[in-house]
């Protein structure tokens, strides 16, 4: 699979919170998530400095302020990508043999925040689990991918 089709596949498994996920597949969704927030900002975003730092003459923040067209484009997009992004969540956690749940980690200011990162960053477990076949065994993709 190439990086592209890595990056829309949770789009096609919108719904399906069982089975594992790679680590490939869930931070190739991440990037594609900022990609997209990112050239939305560009094109429909106006630059702004913040208030304060206008107030005391220093310059201290820079923002991209998304009203309109651009605010209806990001909340649009974000609400699209809300389910698919949970789901990849819930499954690369699966692929550690942990629970879904474990995700209301992000609850917890900073620590369950950092706790979560890690937990997306380690490797899976080898060989089918509680949740499914390994996704990493080329066997495998056929039942996993499809």
């Amino acid at each position: 699979m190439n990086a592209l089709q890595w990056m829309i596949l949770p789009y096609r498994r919108y719904f399906q919170f069982g089975g594992r996920s790679r680590r490939t597949e869930y931070w190739l969704f991440v990037l594609f998530q900022v990609f997209v927030s990112s050239v939305i900002s560009i094109l429909f975003g106006v630059q702004t400095t913040s208030e304060q730092s206008q107030q005391y003459g220093a310059y201290v923040g820079f923002s991209s302020q998304l009203s309109g067209t651009g605010g209806m484009v990001q909340n649009l997009f974000g609400l699209v990508s809300f389910i698919p992004g949970l789901t990849v969540a819930v499954r690369r956690l699966h692929d550690q043999d942990r629970s879904g749940w474990l995700l209301l980690l992000v609850f917890i200011p900073l620590l369950g925040w950092f706790a979560l990162f890690v937990l997306m960053c380690l490797d899976g477990t080898r060989g089918p689990n509680r949740h499914g076949p390994d996704p990493k065994r080329p066997e495998a993709d056929a039942d996993v991918f499809s």
